[in-house]
């Protein structure tokens, strides 16, 4: 073990963790910006929805195409270019005169998604030096601690200042892009000796057979559809549930969403370096299950308990996504691109699905409403008893 910690890249880690910080905080803006934007060009909650949709779908179409493409041709500089699409529609969300430019800005965003994620999500894995899931919780992180600070941003900077200051986080985009490109410099470096590993290594990973790896990844994306959806209730919703519910105003709900964001920063960082201790089926189950007391309880208290209780909700739910990543990487070895492309892309696509199901749902009903059916998703964690050991199934030799 001390080897692998000898040889796990920090460097990279953290440019890289930093880079999906400012990649996820410019894209979380066009979340926090739905208070604004709701006035501005009379939205619907069902038209709040489709943004989101937008975005998601975009991404998680082109996740896993992007992920399958890179793992059979290197393409180190890719990830600045998706930083750029991120500038690109940001600029142009600065600027929207109408609702189809807000979406046309919305699907920009979702394309730099598109093709930072997988990339980056392989980076960090070249980088770990065999401690993989530490690796990918200091990459996700960063895009937690991002996707917390844009309402903190939203709230101290789009909201007085107007739309048209979004176009001040380009700044942010473009020293990401600068990093990014000095990380490319080092991929390109070890992409031969990776390729090397792998060689004399061979293919490693669970000796289970096709039949029982595909039925584990659709317990995982069972899984993933459970958090991702519960957790669009929040992310798209929960200003318009306080200021509804509490009557506090725009800039106070931004920064209780700020308190949830940051629990779930925090938690992300747990999942992974425990699951390297204890294994990965033990903090998928705490990390989905163990939330449903809490999500239960949410909609049927005060202001004061509902924060704790968002809060709670938010350091152990987050620390599933690191886990479940390693997992599915591990049962499928070799094909890194493309597992992490299915899985940031169907948590895309299951946030953006989710969005635009539940602002219908409380276009017709009410947000309480869409909060109390919510609280049930967490009980999908159950499926997680049918999940293989791969402690006991994995050959000896690393994961590369």
């Amino acid at each position: 073990m001390s080897s692998a910690k000898e040889n796990t890249a920090f460097p990279i880690l953290f440019a890289i963790s930093f880079c999906h910080l400012l990649n996820d905080m410019n894209q979380s803006l066009l979340a926090s910006l739905y208070p604004i934007l709701k006035t501005s060009f009379h939205l619907d909650f069902s038209q709040i929805g489709l943004i989101t949709l937008v975005f998601q779908i975009t991404a998680s179409l082109l996740q896993p195409v992007v992920g399958l493409y890179t793992d059979k041709r290197s393409t180190p500089y890719s990830l600045a270019g998706g930083m750029g699409f991120t500038l690109c529609g940001l600029l142009l969300l600065s600027v929207a005169p109408r609702y189809a430019v807000l979406l046309m800005a919305a699907a920009l965003i979702g394309m730099g998604s598109a093709i930072f994620h997988p990339e980056s999500s392989r980076v960090a894995r070249m980088a770990s030096g065999g401690q993989h899931g530490l690796a990918q919780s200091l990459f996700q992180v960063g895009g937690n601690g991002g996707t917390a600070l844009g309402p903190l941003l939203a709230a101290f900077i789009v909201v007085p200042h107007g739309q048209a200051s979004i176009a001040w986080f380009s700044l942010a985009a473009l020293l990401g892009m600068a990093i990014l490109i000095r990380v490319g410099h080092w991929y390109k470096k070890r992409q031969a000796e990776r390729a090397k590993r792998k060689a004399g290594a061979g293919a490693s990973g669970p000796a289970l057979p096709p039949r029982k790896v595909a039925f584990a990844i659709a317990i995982l994306i069972a899984l993933i559809f459970s958090k991702y959806f519960y957790l669009a209730s929040i992310s798209s919703y929960y200003t318009f549930y306080l200021i509804s519910k509490f009557h506090i105003s725009v800039r106070s709900a931004q920064l209780y969403l700020f308190l949830f964001l940051g629990a779930t920063a925090v938690g992300t960082f747990a999942g992974g370096p425990v699951g390297d201790r204890i294994g990965r089926k033990y903090v998928i189950w705490v990390s989905i299950l163990g939330v449903l007391p809490f999500t239960l309880l949410l909609p049927h208290v005060g202001l004061l308990p509902t924060a704790v209780l968002t809060v709670i909700i938010g350091l152990i739910i987050a620390s599933a996504f690191s886990a479940i990543l390693v997992y599915a990487q591990e049962l499928v070895p070799g094909r890194v691109g493309m597992i992490s492309g299915l899985f940031f892309g169907f948590a895309f696509g299951m946030g953006g699905i989710g969005a635009a199901v539940l602002g219908h749902l409380a276009d017709l009903t009410s947000i309480a409403f869409v909060y109390r059916v919510c609280a049930f998703l967490p009980a999908i964690g159950l499926l997680t008893a049918f999940l293989p050991d791969l402690e006991h199934t994995r050959p000896a030799g690393k994961n590369l």
